[in-house]
């Protein structure tokens, strides 16, 4: 289960997480390892791919504490939408807290896994992920006006 307080990172995602930031002299398109995290936890759900971490990285991306992600609404919601059990959201209970870490983690592994696949051999990571959202978004919009019939509803 997940280290309260802390998220972890598999050791086999690490290299990728460093590079894509733009710490220590980084070109990454984000700057800390927590919004690296996030967006490979939203791509993970949009893609209901959930991977268990295995080995965790104890070094460069340590377990990162739970305040540098500022606001946890992202890790709440997707605990509450995996378990469709709004109890997970108690804070005071650490089992709930540790739940919440667990499934974050696994989405944000999954995306991390979808992340290398698309960024293998790419030279920029920032344009080839704008390529990734641009290509998502264009075809969001062309899935919403072939099946949206609700404009035609009274």
């Amino acid at each position: 289960m997940a280290e309260t307080g802390r998220i972890r990172v598999a050791k086999d995602k690490a290299e990728l997480v460093k590079a894509l930031t733009s710490a220590d002299g980084g070109t990454g398109p984000f700057q800390t390892f927590a919004d690296v995290v996030v967006f490979a936890a939203a791509l993970g759900a949009k893609h209901k791919k959930r991977v268990p971490l295995g080995e965790i990285s104890k070094r460069e991306p340590s377990p990162i504490r739970l305040e540098y992600f500022g606001n946890d609404w992202v890790i709440k919601l997707l605990g509450v939408t995996e378990t469709q059990d709004i109890k997970i959201l108690s804070t005071n209970e650490e089992e709930y807290e540790a739940q919440r870490n667990h499934i974050f983690e696994e989405y944000a592994n999954g995306g991390l896994e979808i992340l290398q696949s698309e960024l293998r051999g790419a030279v920029d990571y920032s344009e080839r992920i704008l390529l990734l959202l641009s290509y998502e978004r264009i075809n969001n919009e062309q899935q919403d006006e072939e099946f949206d019939l609700s404009k035609f509803l009274p």
